[in-house]
C-alpha cells in the first residue's frame, strides 16, 4: 500500500491553507482529514493494482524485487481484492463528504486505473497523467471543505507535478544507463536530453505561474505580501533539481521529500510565511 507516499496527498491540504483566512470550524478540518485518507485509501488501491500488473518486471529490479507481490509473499490475486475492497469503501464514504468531492474521487481512481492499464505506456500521456492525478488531489480537498477552486491551484500543481514526474523519468533513465536498474518499457521512449528540455519549459513555467499567483490573483490583492513566498518556492525548486541531478535521487521524489532536511525545513518555512500572511495581512 506504499504508506510512505501518502505524503502525495497532502496536497488535500492546500485548498484549506490558502483559505485559512476564513477561520474554518473544526469540522472543515475534520472533513480535509477525511478526504486525506480517502485519497490516501484510493492510491493504495492503485499501487495494489499497478504492483500486481508489474509484479515480472518488478523481479528484475533491484530494489522492486523486494515488494511483497514481486517477492511472492502476497498473490497478485489478492492484491487486487483488497484494491476492490479499498474502492469500493472509499468511495462509498467519499459521498459523506459531497457529491461533487465523490466525482472527483471517481475521477481519480479512473485515472489511476488507467495509468495502470494502458497510459504508462504511451509516451507524454504518461506524465500528462500522473500530473492530472495531483491536480484532481487539490481539486478534491477544496471540494471537502467546501471552497473555491482557484484556476492558480489548478496551473501551480499541474506544473509541479509535471515538474516532479520529468524529474522521476529522467532518474529512472540515468539509473538504467548506468546499470543500477531494469527499466521500465516507456523509457525507451525518452532520453535525457528531451526530459532536460521539458524539464526547463516547465520549471520556468511553475516560477512564472507562482510569482504571477503571488502578484496578480485575486488573492494576491486581498495578501500582497504573498510576494515574500516567492524566495521559498525558488529555493525548493532548485534545491530538488540540485539533489537530482548531483546525487541522482529523482527517481525516488517521496524520498527526497522525506529525508532531505533542508527541503523540508524550507516547505516549512513557506508553510508557516503563507499561514501568518493570511491570517495577519499587511499593507
Amino acid at each position: 500500500m506504499r504508506l510512505k507516499q501518502w505524503t502525495k496527498n497532502l496536497l488535500l491540504f492546500a485548498a484549506l491553507l490558502f483559505t485559512i483566512d476564513k477561520h474554518h470550524s473544526l469540522h472543515d478540518l475534520f472533513m480535509a482529514v477525511a478526504a486525506f485518507f480517502i485519497f490516501s485509501l484510493l492510491s493504495s488501491c492503485g499501487y495494489l493494482l499497478n504492483d500486481s500488473l508489474d509484479a515480472a518486471s518488478d523481479r528484475k529490479h533491484p530494489t522492486k524485487r523486494y515488494r511483497p507481490i514481486a517477492c511472492g509473499e502476497l498473490s497478485a490475486r489478492a492484491a487486487q481484492s483488497i484494491a476492490l475492497l479499498l474502492a469500493v469503501g472509499s468511495l462509498a464514504c467519499s459521498f459523506l463528504l459531497g457529491t461533487r468531492f465523490a466525482i472527483t474521487a471517481i475521477a481519480y481512481l479512473a485515472t489511476t486505473m488507467l495509468y495502470s492499464y494502458s497510459l504508462k505506456h504511451i509516451v507524454i500521456l504518461d506524465l500528462l497523467a500522473l500530473a492530472l492525478g495531483f491536480v484532481l488531489r487539490a481539486v478534491g480537498g477544496a471540494y471537502a471543505i467546501p471552497v473555491g477552486i482557484s484556476p492558480w491551484l489548478v496551473l501551480c500543481t499541474l506544473l509541479l507535478a509535471l515538474f516532479l514526474g520529468i524529474s522521476k523519468r529522467r532518474g529512472e533513465i540515468v539509473a538504467v544507463s548506468r546499470g543500477r536498474k531494469h527499466g521500465r518499457p516507456i523509457l525507451s521512449e525518452y532520453s535525457s536530453a528531451m526530459l532536460d528540455q521539458m524539464s526547463t519549459i516547465v520549471t520556468s513555467a511553475l516560477l512564472m505561474s507562482y510569482a504571477l499567483y503571488t502578484i496578480q490573483s485575486d488573492t494576491a490583492h486581498a495578501h500582497n505580501s504573498m510576494i515574500v513566498t516567492i524566495p521559498f518556492v525558488i529555493y525548493g525548486i532548485f534545491r530538488y533539481l540540485y539533489l537530482i541531478h548531483r546525487f541522482d535521487l529523482g527517481e525516488a521524489p517521496d524520498e527526497i521529500f522525506l529525508k532531505d532536511k533542508p527541503l523540508l525545513i524550507n516547505i516549512a518555512l513557506w508553510v508557516v510565511a503563507t499561514a501568518i500572511i493570511f491570517l495577519h495581512p499587511w499593507r
